[in-house]
């Protein structure tokens, strides 16, 4: 199990991959874990992470990380939004690290940076 205090700098992707696993598996949810249902609860959830900066301005939506009652909500959609992302991963065989790497080396090739 993870230390609810960790830091990102020491917990590996594999690390969340095995905490959203064994959360899974300790609740016998793999028959409900399948592409399209982890799809709509992810797409569910960014709804929920979306609510937190609703109607605000640009400038209110900005203040939400200096009040750490909000920061702490938003903080719980986000992970909500992680553990399904981590889910469809699991369920799916997928490599987020090499994935991430190589979609990243991607984007680069479809929007440059500036050359200053």
């Amino acid at each position: 199990m993870i230390d609810p205090n960790s830091r990102d700098r020491s917990t590996s992707v594999q690390d969340l991959r095995d905490l959203v696993e064994q959360f899974v598996a300790e609740r016998n949810w793999h028959s409900f874990h399948n592409p399209k249902n982890l799809a709509m609860s992810l797409g569910i959830e960014t709804g929920e992470l979306m609510e937190h900066f609703q109607w605000l301005t640009l400038d209110e939506a900005a203040e939400v990380q200096h009040d750490a009652a909000k920061k702490h909500d938003v903080g719980e959609e986000l992970a909500d939004c992680l553990a399904y992302v981590l889910a469809i991963a699991n369920t799916m065989e997928i490599d987020l690290s090499s994935t991430l790497a190589k979609k990243m080396i991607r984007n680069a090739e479809k929007y440059p940076a500036p050359r200053g």
